[in-house]
């Protein structure tokens, strides 16, 4: 349990909408699924999400998140095995703009860590991974922020699935459009799914990756050549 105050407001900090990693320009696909008309109202979107963290990259992007936290209190930093899954995290996207999207949030994350609490270890593992040409999505980056914080892993996960979820939803309050009380029905409806999702994943290897989501996969590659967007994927 976190029972430092410094701590739990480092994580909440960290998983705030106003945490500057470009989330809210991201759509995941929903721009273009809902243009098409298969998500038009609260109940659509909440099932659509609930693939998405349950079985989609939601469920990846966990697994990811929960090996990378353990191979940094194996190894550190410098972990073999940490090297591998952050290489592995860059890869695995269905899209190019999925890839995008983990990417440039992954990069604005540790950079924002890096500068805003002085987290020089995370700044020098960082331009380590550009200097080899490897990208750092989203929860490679929270992961070893929160391992260098001593964040235990089943809660820091929790975090950053919540924040996952809660930037999609915002993204579905704007295009379906939701009222903002209909965006927090939503979201309340993902608990148990984001919960379930987060267990899971901790008792998982990476064995266990692997998505059933191809309509999610299928709308943000449709979503590359859309004709009028909002958001970058």
């Amino acid at each position: 349990m976190i029972t430092d105050d410094a701590t739990l407001y480092r994580l909440m900090a960290w998983n705030s909408p106003a945490f500057p990693t470009g989330g809210f320009s991201y759509s995941h696909g929903l721009e273009f699924a809902i243009e098409q008309g298969l998500l038009n109202d609260a109940d659509t979107l909440g099932e659509w999400l609930r693939v998405v963290v349950a079985h989609g990259s939601g469920w990846n992007d966990a697994v990811l998140f929960n090996a990378a936290w353990q191979a940094a209190s194996r190894g550190g930093l410098e972990d073999g095995a940490l090297a591998e899954v952050v290489e592995l995290a860059a890869v695995l996207r269905g899209s190019s703009e999925l890839a995008l999207e983990s990417s440039q949030q992954g990069e604005a994350f540790a950079a924002t860590v890096a500068e805003c609490w002085k987290d020089e270890g995370l700044a020098a593992w960082q331009a380590g991974l550009k200097a080899r040409g490897v990208e750092l999505t989203s929860p490679l980056a929270s992961a070893v922020a929160c391992w260098i914080a001593g964040m235990p892993c089943k809660l820091a996960l929790l975090g950053w699935l919540h924040g996952f979820a809660a930037n999609l939803v915002s993204a579905g309050v704007r295009l379906v459009p939701l009222g903002q009380a209909g965006g927090q029905r939503v979201l309340k409806s993902l608990e148990t799914t984001v919960i379930e999702t987060r267990d899971r994943a901790l008792a998982s290897t990476l064995d266990e990756l692997g998505s059933a989501s191809p309509v999610v996969d299928w709308a943000s590659a449709c979503h590359e050549t859309q004709y009028t967007r909002l958001f970058r994927s």
